[in-house]
């Protein structure tokens, strides 16, 4: 369950919390004060749920428009009815916030930039640029829409901004990126691995995406690298990079790496799904 502002959405992804669901809704009710409360379903079992329905409100009043939430003193708009997962990805935050403190002075490269959570805490740590690439023309839009949403910020306003509708694998070895460079690149793409069977050739994305976008980095550039695929573990993706990495033939130094954050435990194995890592070239 996430929470913005006063509004609280909850996603299942297992038929068996169904039976229990309106039990579930009245704990809820009694421990965290909210406006609203919206469930929002997994696919696989969204034809499953009847008398339920994805995106139905479960308590309190139709969601006319998107709300508006503060992250870290950020304005950002949240679809918390149509909206992917639960409307917004909470789970980056800290990685955001490290995004942040990193780019100062810095060119930066939002590659899957969705409503440009990174851009925005990248124009805040005062960026000097930063694009955003997307395939979504919608996700694109939102991500200008919270731009505007923090035009009160003149640091913000200072950053340029610009957005590419493209497809990232296509674009990072296109004509296009050839003759540009950046100081700091972000690869947060969906889940390249969304069963088993994808697990290896997600792998072996993971390590293309990254080659290309090191090819695009300036001197003294980072390259930060993320994952959210549960099939691939932390070992495999890390190893992917870092060997994508070593292939470039250029010196670099491994900074951190992330995983959930302290209010996203993963307490069992199938759970630990997000990773992250930062080198510096």
């Amino acid at each position: 369950m996430d929470r913005y502002d006063s509004t609280l959405v909850l996603k299942i992804y297992t038929t068996v919390w169904l039976p229990r669901l309106n039990e579930i809704v009245d704990l809820i009710a009694e421990q965290v004060p909210h406006e609203r409360l919206i469930l929002r379903l997994s696919r696989n079992i969204q034809d499953k749920a009847l008398p339920f329905t994805e995106g139905q409100i479960l308590r309190g009043a139709p969601l006319l428009d998107p709300g508006v939430f503060l992250e870290s003193g950020i304005r950002f708009e949240v679809d918390g009815v149509r909206g992917q997962k639960t409307g917004f990805y909470l789970d980056q935050r800290e990685n955001r916030r490290i995004v942040g403190w990193l780019s100062r002075g810095r060119r930066v490269l939002n590659a899957f930039s969705f409503s440009g959570g990174f851009s925005l805490y990248a124009a805040r740590g005062a960026a000097v640029s930063v694009t955003d690439l997307d395939i979504s023309q919608h996700a694109l839009d939102a991500a200008n829409r919270n731009f505007d949403l923090n035009r009160h910020d003149p640091v913000i306003v200072r950053c340029l901004h610009e957005s590419v509708k493209t497809d990232v694998f296509d674009w990072l070895n296109s004509t296009a990126a050839a003759p540009q460079s950046f100081d700091l690149i972000i690869l947060d793409p969906p889940s390249l691995a969304r069963r088993e069977t994808e697990r290896v050739q997600a792998i072996r994305a993971y390590g293309r995406l990254a080659r290309s976008a090191i090819e695009l980095l300036a001197p003294k550039g980072i390259l930060v690298a993320c994952s959210c695929s549960a099939h691939v573990s932390v070992e495999e993706f890390l190893g992917s990079i870092r060997n994508a990495a070593t292939q470039s033939g250029r010196l670099f130094k491994e900074q951190q790496t992330t995983g959930h954050a302290a209010d996203h435990p993963a307490t069992f194995p199938e759970a630990n799904y997000l990773k992250a890592i930062y080198l510096r070239f």
